[in-house]
């Protein structure tokens, strides 16, 4: 039975209050792929859009959809707070995800292609080639793939291989004997990784125009010659996506060498999607059904590449990309060469990527090489062995500094890399500790201890993001260096934390989960409350990737109900439903997609009465963050920043009315459409024209 809730004059169900976790990020993929056909968007911005919902679209089945099934596998029928349960939700996502998926291809085949060939960029079927091209083409095939690949008879002897995870494989229906004389009615050619999806074809034979092949049409047409003797009567592509999500026992004795064991098994987890083309026979369809044992419901016959997140080739049409920027560096640092220095005379903030992330290597590079640096501490969620930061730290350690390295091994999709910067790590001879068995290790901070007329001197860096250069050129986020004592030595205290045993650390300013961030969010919000109550202004403005936690959730109704005033900004699941009356009719709930990721998570709480509450924070406000991670939430103090941050960061995006979608109660997003005497605001372009050079 329902939990009733009597709210004013309207009555809402404890169901009918939330929406439902998986159907919100499913609500946000569309988002991106309806970015595809926005005309804001270059055209080859908009292909791109178009393969990063194909890869966002592969993570939610490996991970969303294989934990939804694996609830089934369990006869799990509880239900969520939105009242759904796993089979509702399964049959749903089911639904939409169908849909989306032809009208992904749909966008390929009749808006993109065709687009791209007005620009005389091609991708030339294999009835569309000339004699000449055609030989090229067949010589490519005997030189460059048909020695990578290994072609499996369906047989007895050659039971259905073990096919990897998101590969890109053909069926094969065959006529005729093979050299043993047997009578072999299919096989399975998977194709390589190590092989390009798309292949240009040379300048000589297309009359330099930027003609393409696909590989997949490449081996249709010569298959044959993988089987002398036999003649190929069908090939047809399939993907299998599989369960991606890793099971670890968290009681292990090594973390490491357990994650490594582990990572193999994530290649062929159970299958969760069978994505065929459409003109594959019923079946050979009924027949891999079968052998991954799933439903027609779990089928998406596609219109094209079954591999679209691949689709990937270097275009040289500067016309058809985005506008290249160099991001800014503050004042204060192009003024100093020492950045010890200018960190002394102020704080400094950091927008990325309107602004650099060079300061950033620069802290660690001059920390590195400075002989009264002693000591370097740093989180590591997702750099990658390559990192400019990695060698940074690693030269540090060869340089006798004290080199400290938290590493996120569990870090999603990023283990194996995560693995092999403990290992680089640890021959330079730094530290090395995974944080907290149980607990996620997704803070972001440094510490660099400096000797400075023989006292010791912290200078800090926090940030909203990863420390990773590529993430830092896509996200938005915001990083903070600072000198401040409190803060220094609160991020020396979690520090302490996450490498030695001890009680809750005790700190003076940052907020940190699992302990004290949930607490004080709810504590800020019975501030707006109070105020509100008295008669005084009351203003929230939260900018997270999602919000899902149910007590935030419940303590932002209520607020809504005493008449504060809230806006949520909020990139993909909002579990949150805005705009009912006498419930949330004070909250609105918005969503940017644009050029870049929205990454940065903000808190502003007005505080009449006293200074504004401006907080960044590495924690989203999900039930993980706050309860199952080591997140770092940290205070703007500076009264310059904390403007910056209110109008760029929080009021620039609420003004937006070009990239902007708009969540209604229930549970609907709608793009914003602006009025046609309304001036264009695009928060991201205009901080790219304020911050950015």
């Amino acid at each position: 039975m329902n939990q009733q809730v009597d709210i004013h004059s309207e009555t809402y169900t404890f169901n009918n209050r939330y929406i439902n976790r998986e159907l919100s990020i499913l609500d946000f993929h569309l988002r991106v792929l309806e970015q595809a056909v926005d005309p804001l968007h270059p055209l080859l911005e908009r292909l791109n859009f178009l393969l990063i919902f194909s890869r966002n679209l592969d993570e939610f089945f490996e991970i969303r959809v294989a934990g939804l099934l694996q609830q089934l596998s369990f006869s799990n029928e509880s239900r969520t707070p939105d009242g759904l349960t796993p089979a509702e939700v399964l049959a749903q996502i089911s639904h939409t995800a169908h849909t989306a998926i032809e009208r992904q291809y749909r966008i390929l085949n009749e808006e993109i292609l065709p687009q791209l060939a007005e620009e005389d960029i091609r991708f030339l079927r294999r009835d569309e080639l000339t004699e000449e091209q055609a030989a090229w083409v067949k010589q490519y095939f005997h030189e460059q793939v048909m020695p990578v690949l290994t072609p499996i008879s369906l047989d007895p002897a050659h039971p259905f291989p073990r096919l990897v995870n998101k590969s890109l494989n053909f069926i094969v229906t065959l006529e005729g004997k093979d050299a043993f004389g047997r009578q072999i009615n299919l096989a399975v050619v998977p194709a390589p990784r190590s092989l390009p999806r798309v292949v240009r074809l040379p300048d000589e034979l297309t009359n330099g125009h930027d003609h393409h092949v696909m590989l997949s049409a490449i081996i249709h047409e010569h298959v044959s010659d993988l089987f002398p003797g036999m003649t190929a009567t069908g090939c047809y592509q399939f993907r299998v996506t599989r369960n991606a999500d890793m099971e670890l026992d968290e009681d292990v004795e090594d973390l490491a060498k357990a994650l490594k064991g582990e990572l193999n098994s994530r290649r062929f987890g159970r299958a969760v999607r069978l994505e065929v083309t459409q003109n594959c026979p019923e079946h050979i369809v009924t027949y891999l059904l079968n052998r991954f044992r799933l439903k027609p419901a779990q089928l998406y016959k596609v219109d094209g590449p079954v591999n679209l997140a691949r689709l990937i080739s270097n275009f040289n049409r500067p016309h058809l990309k985005y506008k290249p920027f160099i991001p800014a560096i503050p004042a204060v640092l192009q003024k100093s060469e020492n950045i010890f220095e200018a960190m002394k005379k102020q704080d400094i903030l950091l927008h990325h990527p309107f602004e650099s992330f060079a300061p950033v290597i620069t802290l660690l590079h001059q920390a590195a090489c400075d002989p009264q640096v002693l000591a370097i501490k740093q989180t590591l969620y997702r750099s990658g062995p390559d990192s400019e930061i990695v060698k940074l730290l690693a030269e540090a350690a060869r340089n006798g500094k004290e080199v400290t390295a938290v590493i996120e091994l569990r870090a999603r999709f990023d283990e194996e890399s995560n693995i092999a910067v403990a290992n680089i790590l640890q021959e330079a001879g730094a530290v090395v500790v995974y944080g907290i068995v149980g607990y996620k290790t997704h803070a972001k901070m440094i510490l660099v201890v400096r000797r400075e007329q023989d006292k010791l001197h912290r200078y800090v860096h926090l940030g909203t993001g990863n420390y990773h250069a590529g993430n830092a050129r896509m996200y938005t986020d915001y990083g903070l260096l600072t000198t401040d004592k409190a803060l220094s030595e609160d991020v020396h205290k979690i520090f302490q934390e996450l490498t030695g045993m001890g009680k809750m650390a005790k700190l003076k300013k940052l907020l940190h989960a699992p302990f004290t961030l949930h607490s004080q969010l709810l504590s800020f919000i019975e501030d707006e409350i109070k105020n509100a109550g008295a008669g005084k202004p009351a203003h929230i403005i939260i900018k997270v990737n999602a919000l899902t936690e149910q007590q935030l959730i419940d303590a932002l109704y209520r607020a809504s109900q005493e008449g504060v005033k809230i806006d949520l900004i909020i990139r993909s699941i909002c579990c949150l439903r805005p705009q009912l009356p006498g419930l949330s009719d004070n909250i609105t709930v918005r969503s940017i997609v644009g050029r870049f990721l929205e990454h940065t998570r903000v808190f502003y709480f007005a505080n009449s009465g006293g200074e504004p509450r401006v907080y960044g924070s590495s924690a989203d406000w999900m039930d993980r963050n706050l309860f199952s991670r080591v997140e770092a939430c940290f205070p703007i103090e500076d009264p310059v920043l904390k403007k910056r941050i209110i109008q760029q960061g929080l009021l620039n995006y609420l003004e937006d009315n070009q990239q902007v979608w708009i969540l209604k109660g229930n549970g609907e997003w709608k793009r914003l459409v602006a009025d046609e005497n309304e001036q264009p605001h695009m928060a991201q372009q205009i901080l790219l024209d304020k911050l950015s050079r």
